[in-house]
């Protein structure tokens, strides 16, 4: 077993954030450098680095590791910690985990009320504060395991996030890209069909246009598709949007950004400790997206584990 470390460990993903990340780390450091707070950096080369880079960096010793990037860096980087705390016997709880906000999707920072501001969040660091948050373990029908920090989702979300994630990849930076998959995604997506249980009952059986779970209220950019959740209350939230007429459906469309999707009447939300999602035929084996990154197909299964991991966290403001 190593030594455990006092050192933060930094996981930076110069690709995050349009590709302004070094302009904006480098400054950072030197800000870590004065106050006097020891730390390694380590840069990501490729998808899914940070998962191998958190987990070799838990294996070291290293029990305070940040995400320097935005929700797709904390997905991976909460994921190498989990899966190695999973496989060891270790206690996510032995954990700090921080995310240094530079990236393009920033939705999991206004849950824990941490500043879109690099130097503002690493003073929070700084000056330690930290809260707990639940950690939300998903299993797919493929078998592959995924953790979540903020939201995961199926139909509309996850065909958003598949078109913007190939926009991405062929080098296509900036809020344009989310626009033009939210437009592409309202005229082309099909319902799915679905049996949704919450505890081992049956909350939602037919054909729906999305579904999404929330360890935390926002996601895509500014909605609130989960608006009571809270990343520190041992439950899970979901929304579940029916097939329905277009008609009805614009109307409800306000209701994701004002925060009352759980006061709908065509929307069913509620709260559950675990949550499963089945495919009612082979059509409906849908994308799975956690945090912005797409993890497997339909069947899914999440589940609050009884296990929790220290966060940035700052003041929520009234």
């Amino acid at each position: 077993m190593s030594e455990t470390k006092t050192s933060w460990y930094f996981i930076v993903n110069p690709r995050a954030g349009s590709g302004k990340t070094m302009s904006e780390w480098v400054p950072a450091e030197r800000l870590l450098e004065a106050e006097g707070i020891p730390f390694v950096t380590a840069m990501t080369d490729h998808k899914k680095h940070a998962i191998t880079l958190a987990r070799e960096a838990a294996a070291e010793g290293y029990r305070r590791i940040a995400a320097v990037g935005g929700d797709g860096s904390l997905h991976e980087v909460l994921g190498g910690i989990c899966s190695w705390c999973e496989e060891t016997g270790t206690p996510p709880e032995d954990f700090h985990l921080a995310v240094i906000p530079i990236g393009s999707g920033n939705d999991w920072i206004k849950s824990c009320h941490v500043p879109d501001d690099v130097t503002e969040a690493l003073k929070l660091l700084i000056d330690g504060s930290f809260g707990w948050m639940d950690i939300i373990r998903g299993a797919s029908g493929d078998g592959r395991v995924s953790y979540m920090a903020n939201c995961a989702g199926i139909g509309f979300d996850s065909h958003v996030c598949e078109r913007v994630n190939r926009q991405k990849e062929r080098g296509m930076r900036g809020k344009m890209i989310y626009l033009n998959a939210l437009r592409h995604t309202i005229f082309h997506l099909k319902p799915i069909s679905v049996l949704v249980r919450a505890d081992g009952e049956e909350v939602f059986s037919g054909e729906i246009f999305s579904l999404a779970a929330g360890n935390g209220p926002w996601s895509g950019g500014g909605m609130r598709q989960v608006p009571l959740a809270d990343n520190d209350d041992g439950l899970l939230d979901y929304m579940v949007v029916p097939k329905t007429k277009l008609s009805s459906l614009v109307k409800e469309i306000p209701r994701l950004f004002a925060g009352t999707t759980h006061e709908s009447d065509i929307i069913v939300s509620g709260r559950c400790q675990t949550l499963e999602i089945a495919p009612l035929n082979e059509e409906s084996a849908d994308l799975i997206e956690y945090d912005g990154e797409l993890e497997g197909r339909l069947p899914l299964s999440l589940e609050v584990t009884l296990q929790r991991i220290r966060v940035l966290k700052g003041k929520k403001k009234d």
